[in-house]
């Protein structure tokens, strides 16, 4: 059984004990969460929402909160002589999903 949520403005696909990194969540580790943005659920019987499922929810329980790799942003104009160096660490929270209730 599958399902998609939607969370922190992404769709994901996920299934029971699969672990997920999503966009940061005011949670701690140790914490359950529970998404209720279901758009699809699979399986053995098949429920599409328009656009979400009614009473559906997907339970995870949050494993850490990180922050990723370090991105380079480097602006630059030509013969400007305008150069802008930034660097940037997106935060994200790791969770493992528990149960699809559909």
């Amino acid at each position: 059984m599958y399902a998609i949520i939607e969370t922190g403005g992404k769709q994901i696909k996920v299934e029971e004990g699969q672990a997920i990194y999503i966009e940061k969540l005011d949670a701690e580790a140790g914490d359950s969460v529970t998404f209720d943005k279901v758009l699809f659920v699979g399986g053995s019987d098949v429920k599409v929402g328009s656009p979400l499922v009614e009473g559906a929810t997907v339970t995870a329980k949050v494993e850490k909160q990180g922050r990723q790799k370090k991105i380079t942003v480097f602006k630059f104009k030509a013969k400007k002589n305008y150069r802008k160096k930034q660097g940037h660490r997106q935060p994200y929270t790791k969770v493992v999903v528990d149960k699809i209730n559909a």
